[in-house]
């Protein structure tokens, strides 16, 4: 499901827009920032009602990945690809190649101030297309000499935040008999769904697409129609699907004590965070909790340590999630400001001593 939401602020260094030559798609790729680096995102293909749309998602997901990087601690800057499809549209496998080619060209274009890896609704595979027309693609097959897909490594990052955000509600960390309710059952969902179950939470599952009702059944968890998780009762509400679901109306009906979840940009509206904080409804800021990917990512193709040492610095992301929840508290601010000001104070510190791109 997308939910239409209006053009955000632009504050973005290059945007560019194409028509594929070869796959007649819409293609967005948009630096946000380089502040800190070469910008790190990934390349998502999805339906939008309209292109419009799908250029709002780069713009808003682009942001989202400066204060991604930043508050990670990566030399890296924000951007992010889209290639969209109008509804009813289905790829096949030559048109579906054409579009990670054009996407490869968009890319190249950017001179290395953009490096794009899977993203929802691609692959490790589509990366391998696009590294056909560039080198500036990170999450490549193994068998490729890549480091693979990063929906591993973001799911151990949503875990650590979780428990991080059961400490401050709950007083312990144990997942054991909470209640987790997760919408979206895709790479990162349905990993951290296996994980809680087998850890003994009690799930409420859902996804858009009903052929992932199967996982439900497996795991002995509950289903909810889509639409309707948020309102089951919960202990954390985990938005695991796109962006865009907390709008006002959800969040008012939403029966929970903490929102924590990968989806990128979960409030419609910023303002999102000040209404779950009226209604005391902890939020852990979503560029915060789903790092992991970008991290190990970053760290791999850098090489900077071996993967058990990067996929030890992912858990530290629970750390950041305390830090930032403490700050929150302390001062008598939402979570979201307190994420946003320590991506900021990175970030002006990146402007006064810049990277080398």
């Amino acid at each position: 499901m997308t939910h239409t939401l209006p053009l955000p602020d632009f504050t973005h260094e290059r945007v560019e827009v194409i028509t594929g030559r070869r796959s007649g798609l819409f293609i967005a790729v948009a630096l946000h920032s380089s502040v800190l680096g070469s910008a790190l995102g990934g390349a998502r293909l999805w339906t939008y009602p309209h292109w419009s749309d799908a250029l709002g998602d780069a713009l808003r997901l682009s942001a989202a990945m400066t204060l991604k990087n930043a508050t990670a601690g990566l030399d890296a800057g924000g951007g992010k690809a889209v290639i969209g499809m109008e509804p009813g549209t289905v790829l096949d496998a030559e048109r579906r190649r054409a579009a990670f080619l054009d996407l490869g060209d968009a890319v190249e274009s950017f001179d290395g101030l953009y490096r794009t890896a899977e993203d929802v609704g691609s692959t490790m595979d589509d990366m391998a297309v696009v590294g056909e027309r560039t080198t500036h693609v990170v999450g490549l097959p193994d068998a490729s000499g890549g480091s693979g897909e990063p929906a591993g490594p973001t799911s151990l990052g949503v875990y650590e935040s979780l428990r991080a955000v059961l400490e401050r509600t709950t007083g312990s960390g144990d997942v054991a008999g909470r209640r987790i309710t997760i919408s979206g059952l895709g790479q990162v969902g349905g990993r951290l769904a296996v994980r809680l179950s087998a850890e003994g939470a009690l799930l409420t599952v859902t996804d858009v697409n009903s052929e992932r009702r199967h996982l439900a059944g497996e795991l002995g968890a509950a289903w909810a129609e889509p639409g309707t998780e948020h309102l089951v009762a919960s202990d954390v509400f985990v938005p695991a699907g796109i962006g865009g679901l907390l709008t006002d109306e959800v969040i008012d009906a939403l029966d929970t004590s903490a929102v924590c979840g990968p989806a990128n940009n979960p409030l419609a509206s910023h303002s999102g965070a000040d209404r779950l904080a009226a209604r005391g409804i902890l939020y852990a800021p979503d560029f915060v909790v789903n790092a992991g990917g970008v991290i190990y990512l970053d760290h791999e193709a850098k090489k900077l340590g071996s993967r058990a040492e990067i996929m030890d610095r992912v858990t530290h992301i629970g750390d950041t999630v305390r830090r930032i929840l403490a700050d929150s508290e302390e001062r008598g601010i939402t979570p979201l400001a307190a994420a946003e000001e320590l991506a900021a104070a990175r970030l002006r510190a990146g402007a006064e001593t810049p990277v080398l791109h």
